[in-house]
């Protein structure tokens, strides 16, 4: 079983949310995250993994289309 880590989310409209990342075979999250909207793939927007000293979060860049 992979094993997952609790990371936060920076600005954009889900700014204080986590997530639950699923870490690869060198112990780290996906380079992007995107978190659906209302109209699920229409409505997401992209963040960006970002290191924080010793962890991680993922910063709002803006929406996906």
């Amino acid at each position: 079983m992979a094993s997952t880590v609790r990371i936060p989310l920076v600005d954009g409209p889900a700014d204080g949310e986590t997530i639950d990342a699923e870490l690869d075979s060198n112990d780290r999250p996906p380079l992007t995250h995107h978190h659906l909207g209302a109209e699920g793939l229409a409505d997401a927007q992209i963040y960006e993994l970002e290191s924080v000293g010793e962890q991680w979060c993922y910063r709002w860049r803006g929406p996906a289309v």
